[in-house]
This record gives C-alpha cells, structure tokens and sequence, in this order.
C-alpha cells in the first residue's frame, strides 16, 4: 500500500495510485505558526489584525469578512495608500514558533507532506484593504498605484515565506486566494497577467527554492480561464475548484501539469440538513467523471473542516468507500 506522499504523486504524475487521494489527507497543515490574524475569530465577533483590516462574523453567517465602511475602511483613497497601510512585522519569538516546530519535527514526512498556511491571498489583500468595489475600480483607474500595493504586499509575503521556511522547513504550500464568482473570475485573464499572474511567480518561486515541493493554491470560485496562468506561476494542486468549471473538460486538456482537487460544492452539501446519502451522490458523480488521475476527490471549503459538523467527516468516509468500490 502506498503513503499518503505516495499515492498524491502516483495521482499527479499519471502513474498507477492505488485509492483516491481523500481530500487533505497528504498535508500535515502546520496551523499553530504565528500569523497576523487568528485563523478563526468566533461566530458573532470582530477581530481586527495587524493590518488594520477588521473583520466581522455575524452570527447568524458562516463565515467572516473585512467591514469596508467609513470607519473600518483601511485605504480611502488608493493614491494615497502608502499613508494608510503599513505591513506588520513577519518576525515572532522563538517562543511563539515552538508549538509549529514541534509539530513540524513530529510528522512523518515520507508519510505526509508538512504544509505551511498563507492566507489571505494577494488579490484578496487588496480588496480586504479597500472593499471588493473599490479594488476592482483601482485597477483600471489608478493601476500604478495598485501596482506598488501589490508589490508591497508581495514584499511581505517574501519576508513571511522566509521566516516560515527557517523555521518549520515545509515541504509544500497550502495558499488562499479567491479569483472569482461560482461563475465567472472577478477580472480577465489579460488584466490577471498584468496585475497577478507576476506577483505569484516571484512567490511561488521563492517558496518552490527553498524546498517546497508542492504549492496547492485555494481558490473555491469559477477559475477554468487562468489554469494557463496557474500552471506558469508554479501551483500543482488548484484547491476547491468547483463543478462550474466542467472539471472533467480540464483535466482532459491539462492534466499531467496540473491536478484539481475539489469538484464536490460544499455548497451543495454542506448545510443544516446535510445526508450522507447526498455527499455519496455528488462524490460519486465526480469520481466517475473525473477519473483516478489528476483529480483529488474534496469538498470546495479551504481547510480540512467543514461549515457544519460532520459533513467533512462523512465525506472522508464516502470517499473510502467509492475507493473501495472503484479501484
């Protein structure tokens, strides 16, 4: 039987896997690094991070997102953005890397790959700065400057990259960045290579030098038109890639350069009144649609956790099952 390292390469390279790669099962995410922001601020609070970018959870909501009114908006006015933004420190005590050491220096690294965690991505920075709105105007109005804050914000995950890196030592990446709708990406293609597409290669180079051997990249959108640009910045695995983007087309025309990993929405299944017998129908569907190659059978959420209790668990569980019944 194959590792869990093991089968994800077989399943990569076009070999011969003998499962289904089941959802995040090959990352060891090393989540206990210091970040500039807790990775999960509660249901019905704000947490501000070190950014100045605060982020509300609603109670009633699943998830959080930056508050872009007057009061909270970081950047006002995107021509004077250097005023208002200042990057924070990306060094911490040895003391607070030692839970992430520890777990690092504990995994079997033959067995699982340790992944270190970024997020929010650089284009999500942005937005995260300024509001959705105002970031997608910048970047036809006042595209210098939307330049310079992207590069500033490259400069600070370089700098992060390095320190995780010293550190923890990862073996693969595990980076957030959302490109699009369930339905179309939030810019074009053309405007992705002038504004995006350079920013990832200098990070994904930086961290595929210096022993990172694979960079899975979450973006749980409609995406299908920059898979080229995906390909060239370096990623191996497009993480949460959803129905929408007729999944079974891609891998016929790119697999063996690229894998996908997703094609089960969580929109679809996870919720209140979640069955296991509609997560087998939908993991089933993209199992037999997507083949035993370049495709990791998971649910579009970007972590190893789910919205609602149970369902990642359940779907871990189908997946073992359809291996059994498929291989």
């Amino acid at each position: 039987m194959l590792t869990k390292r093991q089968n994800l390469m077989e399943v990569m390279k076009g070999g011969h896997p003998d499962r289904f790669v089941n959802q995040y099962e090959f990352m060891e995410l090393i989540l206990e690094a210091p970040m500039d922001l807790p990775l999960a601020p509660e249901p019905g609070t704000r947490v501000k991070n070190k950014w100045g970018i605060t982020f509300d959870w609603p109670a009633d909501q699943i998830g959080s997102f930056p508050m872009h009114d007057d009061e909270h908006k970081v950047v006002k006015d995107i021509t004077k953005w250097k005023e208002s933004v200042k990057a924070p420190s990306v060094f911490y005590t040895d003391e607070e890397w030692a839970a992430a050491e520890a777990h690092a220096n504990a995994v079997d690294r033959k067995d699982k790959f340790v992944t270190a965690f970024c997020a929010p991505g650089i284009f999500e920075m942005t937005h995260h700065l300024m509001s959705m709105e105002d970031a997608l105007m910048a970047l036809y109005e006042e595209s210098e400057a939307m330049k310079e804050l992207i590069a500033y914000v490259v400069e600070y995950e370089l700098a992060y990259a390095k320190e995780c890196i010293k550190h923890i030592h990862p073996d693969a990446l595990f980076h957030h960045d959302d490109w699009g709708s369930q339905i179309s990406t939030f810019i074009s293609p053309a405007m992705f290579d002038e504004f995006i597409l350079p920013a990832y290669k200098k990070v994904y180079g930086y961290w595929k030098a210096n022993g990172v051997e694979v960079i899975v990249h979450h973006s749980d959108s409609y995406a299908a038109t920059l898979v080229p640009e995906m390909i060239e910045m370096g990623i191996d695995i497009w993480q949460g890639v959803m129905t929408t983007n007729k999944v079974p087309e891609l891998i016929k025309k790119y697999g063996g350069k690229i894998t996908f990993m997703g094609d089960i929405d969580s929109g679809r299944v996870d919720f209140p009144g979640w069955t296991r017998e509609k997560i087998y129908e939908d993991a089933k569907k993209a199992c037999e649609e997507c083949g035993k190659l370049y495709f990791i059978p998971n649910l579009s959420q970007g972590l190893n956790i789910s919205s609602f209790p149970g369902v990642y668990e359940a779907t871990s569980d189908v997946i073992d099952q359809l291996t059994r019944e498929m291989f």
